[in-house]
């Protein structure tokens, strides 16, 4: 019998279709499926982007093959943006662009790790993880080490957790901010730490950022990090334009990091992909400057959505929001020493609601559901309160 490599046929399957199995069969009962599983913008696409996308879709100048690194357009266009929100100098040299986030992280990874004959290298993660980071380094033979975040501290990291973390064959540290699962939102003043501290263990830090134009304050820069002397030998920052421009189904990402470090991840980016979509590149050139006002309202939109959903969780008995921010809730639920995945089933199939089981971002995590809460609109999320208090496992 043929075999398959064992790295991939021990995951399991991906998450968000289990998920949304669960919803296909709820019957309607309650009202319409509130869905909050998988992180999309739950309002369409601005007229503009879609003109651009269509005009350079259908246009023969993106119908071959482009730059490895991406379109010299985007490029110039997103290291001047990047710029201006860090007020740090970042050049065209510094960006690479790829299909997508995950992507973005799947480069950065083999970059600065892989599966040694000795052992392999280690990627730290903070726990609650991002399922897709931890599934792209099982399947690259890259060993995963923890770093536990609890409630208490709205799942931030201890700095002191991670100097202990960092053990020999450590290679870089990978974090979410703001984090998905949890929502939380890393202090400027923890990252320098965090930063400081991979600098002093000659480490890398990847800074996974796809959230960071739903930050709750509009012009602050996320961190200071860019502007630091030397930063392209430690930092490794990601970024999705999925969110901000509505466009999760064009695939489309860049990587900040320094011009060494981008002339290696285009050797990965030539095996995995050659280029990322270039119609889809032209367009967001053109759209990064031209619907600035457009995404400050999405954000001001989502800050909306993140108020409305705390209210209800005010008014709810049992249920607890222990973190919130850009686009995710980490909701306790109440029914404990039930597994996750059996409660966020019922609620799916009961309900009428569909999220993350907290499972998936760990083992420790079997009390909690990730609510995608910028998939709803106000009055959507209103209607949770209601389904959810009135909710049972019987």
């Amino acid at each position: 019998m043929t075999r398959f490599n064992p790295l991939v046929e021990t995951l399991a399957p991906p998450p968000v279709p289990s998920v949304a199995a669960w919803g296909r069969a709820y019957d309607r009962s309650k009202g319409p499926l509130i869905d909050l599983s998988q992180a999309v913008p739950g309002y369409p696409a601005h007229p503009e982007m879609l003109r651009l996308l269509g005009e350079a879709a259908s246009s023969t100048a993106y119908t071959g093959y482009g730059p490895i690194e991406g379109e010299a357009e985007l490029r110039q266009a997103y290291a001047l943006h990047c710029s201006a929100v860090y007020g740090a100098t970042i050049g065209v040299n510094n960006t690479h662009i790829t299909s997508g986030c995950n992507q973005a992280f799947v480069c950065a990874a083999m970059a600065v790790a892989g599966p040694n004959a000795g052992g392999g290298d280690t990627v730290l993660m903070t726990e609650p993880f991002y399922f897709n980071h931890e599934t792209t380094l099982s399947m690259m033979g890259i060993r995963t080490g923890f770093v536990r975040c609890d409630a208490g501290r709205g799942f931030l990291p201890h700095i002191e957790d991670i100097e202990a973390a960092i053990v020999p064959g450590v290679r870089a540290l990978a974090l979410v901010s703001p984090n998905n699962p949890t929502g939380a939102i890393y202090p400027p003043s923890l990252l320098a730490a965090i930063f400081e501290l991979c600098r002093a263990k000659g480490i890398w830090l990847i800074l996974d950022e796809t959230y960071r134009d739903f930050l709750p304050e509009a012009g602050e820069a996320p961190h200071g990090l860019f502007g630091l002397d030397g930063w392209e030998n430690n930092l490794i920052s990601l970024y999705s334009f999925s969110k901000s421009f509505c466009i999760p189904g064009h695939r489309l990402g860049a990587i900040t990091a320094g011009a060494e470090t981008v002339s290696q991840i285009a050797k990965i980016m030539d095996n995995l992909q050659i280029c990322a979509p270039r119609a889809a590149q032209a367009a967001v050139a053109k759209a990064l400057p031209l619907l600035a006002g457009w995404r400050e309202e999405n954000r001001q939109e989502i800050g909306r959505r993140a108020d409305a959903l705390q209210q209800v969780m005010r008014g709810l008995n049992g249920w607890k929001l222990d973190a919130i921010g850009a686009y995710f809730a980490f909701v306790r639920h109440p029914f404990q020493g039930k597994g996750s995945a059996d409660v966020a089933e019922k609620l799916a199939r009961q309900a009428g609601i569909t999220c993350i089981p907290g499972a998936y971002f760990g083992d420790a995590c079997q009390d909690y559901l990730r609510f995608a809460f910028a998939n709803a609109d106000v009055a959507t999320i209103g209607q949770l309160q209601e389904r959810l208090q009135n909710f049972s496992l019987s």
